[in-house]
């Protein structure tokens, strides 16, 4: 703390006011536990806050670990902000406050990159590809990839990704792979609007990643096509580069592609990188 004193003078009073601002001032050393370590709280986010930008395909397996990682960084609450990548780069391109970013593909990683919102290089952590979904007991009788083609054609329902979605991305891969080509009757902006447009009933059958079908339990009927081999997406995760606290982001991160965070993605249905 920088203090300027008028005629080099200080009094009684002056000199009380001067201890007490140097007692509550910002070069206190930091708080440690009693092994003598920097204590969790002393390095988490301002006001205790991670925001964590992520796939939407993301959303059960990170829900998971946000409370692992709170439990395993005292003082640290978790927030996600869920959506389709293509679209969570917008927002943080537009100066949207956050921590880390996990996306579903590297294309839009490195869209992040290129626009210098990450900080140091991405790291690979999961690895997904695509699956058809139907209503359970798959009433459409959807056999393969051919059939969401075919069977659009005759009045089957059909949803997808939109292209600049990583699910969407991975969907022109595979109809450019099959040489087919899906009649689908709307375009989502996430791999969970597709899903949710098919276990509500507003679509007959829809591409979603396979660690979604999973998740979707009995809700869905699941029609797996070789094709999806041709379509692996990669997800990698960064800290951001105007981070509350870089500490904590990067903890984050390492968290993820940690032992806990391989366990959490393979139990879910995720391939290693």
């Amino acid at each position: 703390m920088s203090i300027r004193y008028r005629h080099g003078v200080i009094g009684t009073a002056g000199l009380a006011l001067l201890l007490a601002l140097g007692a509550c001032g910002g070069n206190a050393a930091p708080a440690t536990t009693a092994t003598g370590e920097a204590s969790p709280t002393a390095t988490t986010a301002a006001g205790g806050t991670l925001t964590v930008f992520a796939a939407a395909s993301l959303r059960q397996t990170f829900g998971e670990l946000g409370p692992k990682f709170e439990a395993a960084h005292p003082g640290v609450n978790v927030s996600f902000n869920f959506g389709g990548s293509s679209d969570l780069v917008a927002q943080l391109d537009q100066g949207a406050p956050g921590d880390v970013f996990a996306s579903a593909d590297e294309n839009n990683m490195k869209k992040a990159v290129d626009a210098g919102i990450v900080t140091g290089t991405p790291t690979p952590f999961a690895t997904n590809t695509l699956t058809i979904v139907t209503a359970p007991g798959n009433p459409k009788n959807v056999s393969d990839l051919k059939d969401l083609a075919t069977k659009s054609a005759a009045g089957t329902t059909v949803v997808i990704c939109a292209p600049p979605v990583p699910c969407g991305s991975a969907t022109k891969k595979v109809e450019q792979a099959s040489g087919v080509t899906i009649k689908a009757v709307s375009e989502e902006q996430s791999v969970t609007d597709v899903l949710g447009k098919v276990t509500s009933g507003q679509a007959d059958a829809g591409l979603v990643y396979v660690t979604d079908a999973t998740g979707a339990g009995d809700k869905v009927a699941t029609v797996t096509f070789p094709e999806s081999k041709d379509a692996v997406n990669i997800y990698p995760i960064a800290a951001l580069k105007n981070a509350t606290d870089a500490a904590t982001a990067q903890a984050f991160v390492d968290f993820v592609t940690g032992p806990e965070g391989k366990t959490v993605l393979s139990e879910a249905g995720f391939g290693a990188p």
